[in-house]
C-alpha cells in the first residue's frame, strides 16, 4: 500500500486505511460477519431443548483409553443432530432413547471441544425436565413419561 498518509486533509485517507486493516484480521471478520453463530447448531443460544435419538460411545484422546458416554440429540427448535456429552458416573442410565434433554455447551476454548472428548460440545442438564444432576444424587426420582 505505500507509506502511511501525512498532512492537514488526510483524515480520510487514515481511515480508509485503517478500515482496509481490520478485514486482513480474521477475528475481526468472525466476529462481524458472525460466522461462529452462522456455525452454532445451538443459533447463538446458551441452552436447547432435544430428543436422544441414540447413544453411543467415544474413545478418549491419548494418552487416556476410556471410552466417554455420548449421545446423539435432535434439536427442537431446527432439526439438527449432535453430538452431546453425558456427565458423571451412571448418567447413561438416566438417559433413555426418546427422552426429552436440555443441552448446554460445555465450554471449551472458542467454541471447541473440551478436555479429551474429541468432537462433542455439549452436555445434558436435564432430562425430561428433571435435573440430571439430582437425579444422580438420588434426590429425586425419574419421572414416567
Amino acid at each position: 500500500m505505500g507509506r502511511k498518509s501525512n498532512g492537514m486533509n488526510t483524515g480520510k485517507a487514515l481511515q480508509k486505511r485503517r478500515h482496509h486493516g481490520k478485514w486482513l484480521n480474521a477475528d475481526y471478520v468472525r466476529r462481524t460477519l458472525e460466522l461462529q453463530k452462522k456455525a452454532d447448531p445451538l443459533e447463538g443460544a446458551s441452552q436447547a431443548r432435544g430428543i436422544v435419538i441414540e447413544k453411543f460411545q467415544v474413545e478418549a484422546k491419548q494418552p487416556n483409553s476410556a471410552m466417554r458416554k455420548c449421545c446423539r440429540v435432535q434439536l427442537v427448535k431446527n432439526g439438527k443432530q449432535i453430538g452431546v456429552f453425558m456427565p458423571r458416573d451412571g448418567a447413561q442410565k438416566l438417559i433413555d432413547e426418546h427422552d426429552e434433554v436440555l443441552i448446554e455447551r460445555i465450554g471449551g476454548c472458542q467454541g471447541k471441544a473440551k478436555g479429551d472428548i474429541p468432537g462433542i460440545r455439549w452436555q445434558v442438564i436435564k432430562v425430561n425436565g428433571q435435573s440430571l444432576d439430582a437425579l444422580l444424587k438420588g434426590k429425586i426420582e425419574k419421572a414416567r413419561k
